[in-house]
């Protein structure tokens, strides 16, 4: 018995639409962050992008439970002293919904070369609308 390893022409990346109206922020995540790695294809494995293309559409109207929108802060550091600056979740969805979304994926992916081939594959938009029409994404269900 010889172990299986897919080639180029065994994958066939679709592309898959996301509608993020009143889901959870994590199991969105989640779910996207399967589909992108491949997980859900027989021919998945791990050190080889088998994963299709995301549209995540409606990024603005995700919920999230408990007090995170008042507790949950996003940190990001300048480099220089004392620059260390703390965004509230409440604060970041007002201003950029799609970078809320994308950052709790990119959580759940690799931290390598392979997770970063991986996070192209996903578009994440505001609205209901996306340019990717002429893909034809299929609504996952």
């Amino acid at each position: 018995m010889s172990t299986y390893f897919p080639k180029k022409d065994d994958i066939h990346k679709e592309w898959i639409l996301i509608d993020a109206s009143g889901q959870r922020l994590g199991r969105l995540a989640t779910r996207a962050a399967s589909i992108l790695r491949g997980k859900h294809r027989p021919v998945f494995t791990p050190f080889i992008d088998t994963g299709d293309f995301v549209v995540v559409v409606n990024a603005d109207k995700i919920e999230v439970t408990g007090r995170k929108l008042e507790q949950k802060q996003y940190f990001s550091h300048s480099t220089h002293p004392g620059g260390g600056k703390f965004r509230p979740l409440k604060k970041a969805m007002v201003e950029r919904p799609d970078w809320v979304v994308r950052k709790a994926i990119w959580g759940m992916l690799p931290h390598n070369a392979l997770g970063r081939r991986m996070f192209r594959k996903l578009k994440v938009y505001c609205g209901p609308h996306h340019p990717h029409q002429a893909q034809q994404p299929t609504p996952l269900g």
